[in-house]
């Protein structure tokens, strides 16, 4: 059995009796190895009919910086109606044990839109994503793909009209496959495509995002900042031989961290460049629709996102667009950007 490695989060793991492992890129479900396939197979994280979609690129545009304490989650959002609203979370909550992550999270996710998720540590961001993909489901709430609502990867395998990819913190890459079978994995175990067809696209893919001539290497012989490249490339290439593509939205987790500043600029760029308002490395159009993207990082949220969210003990305390995060009122986002101990957020 191919395995995961890991540059420092371990892949997230399902009970065998439902699904066995979570794998990277684009939310699929693996078993067994790549020569025994009987009753299980890959599942792209889909919902709802296609509808009309706005391209103006709207969206929300500024929000109140002003809250009340035990009103945390209740920021007003412009209504601009739902034509263009392409996932919605709903009072969502979610809890560990006696541990509350999630205490009724409220946002949408509009066509075109790239979205920071900030915050401290351990305050859900990361959750908030695998809920999103459908990896996790909420103990209250809900999440809505397309206008429907999602039940979980299972549930969802029928649904088409959205393909949700996670690029998880870890790249979480098969270290027993090349560069090439990772990237290409969903299309050597889920489409009728030709090996040689694939190995195109894979390339294609691989160009997108900077890299050349390292299809034959092996996870073990890529840096850090190498491996998130391949995660993204494996997110983003799909099987061209669908008489319709639909839209993709991407979640990173964390995508730059352990790299270095210059890795990490180059991550930033090319999260930017794989979206459709953007040019990939070979020029050519993004075709992400949207995506979101969870950090700590300032030069992540300057450089690679519009408008943010600010999550605080699983309530959302702030959202505003990129620009006013230096300059908010708000103390938590205060906080957050100068890093001063003093403040509301303690540790």
């Amino acid at each position: 059995m191919a395995s995961l490695s890991s540059t420092g989060v371990a892949p997230l793991i399902i009970p065998s009796d439902s699904l066995r492992s979570v794998l990277f890129g684009r939310t699929m479900l693996y078993s067994g190895s790549r020569q025994k396939k009987v009753h299980d197979k890959i599942i792209c994280s889909c919902m709802a009919p296609p509808q009309n979609l706005r391209n103006d690129g709207s969206f929300a545009t500024k929000f109140n910086d002003s809250f009340k304490s035990g009103e945390l989650s209740r920021v007003r959002e412009p209504d601009y109606g739902d034509s263009d609203v392409l996932i919605e979370c709903r009072d969502v909550h979610k809890s560990f044990g006696e541990k509350h992550i999630l205490r009724g999270v409220n946002f949408k996710i509009r066509h075109g839109e790239a979205v920071g998720i900030i915050g401290p540590s351990g305050t859900g961001k990361s959750t908030i994503l695998k809920i999103i993909a459908g990896l996790l489901t909420p103990d209250k709430g809900e999440v809505y793909i397309r206008g429907r609502k999602r039940a979980g990867l299972i549930s969802d395998e029928e649904i088409s009209g959205l393909r949700i990819g996670l690029v998880f913190q870890s790249a979480a890459l098969f270290d027993s496959l090349t560069v090439r079978e990772n990237v290409g994995f969903l299309l050597y175990e889920n489409s009728s495509m030709p090996g040689d067809q694939i190995s195109k696209l894979v390339t294609e893919s691989l160009a997108a995002v900077g890299l050349k001539d390292v299809e034959e290497r092996m996870p073990s012989e890529l840096s850090g900042g190498m491996k998130k490249r391949v995660a993204l490339a494996r997110s983003i290439i799909c099987d061209t031989s669908k008489k319709a593509i639909e839209p993709e939205v991407l979640l990173y987790d964390e995508p730059t961290a352990g790299l270095d500043p210059i890795a990490s600029t180059v991550v930033e760029d090319l999260i930017r460049s794989v979206h459709m308002k953007g040019e990939d490395a070979v020029g050519k159009p993004g075709n992400i629709a949207s995506y979101v993207v969870v950090t700590h990082q300032h030069s992540t949220i300057g450089r690679a996102v519009d408008r943010l969210i600010f999550l605080h003990e699983g309530k959302i305390v702030w959202e505003g667009m990129t620009h006013e995060f230096t300059t908010s009122t708000n103390p938590f986002v205060q906080q957050f950007a100068s890093g001063s101990l003093d403040g509301p957020i303690k540790y």
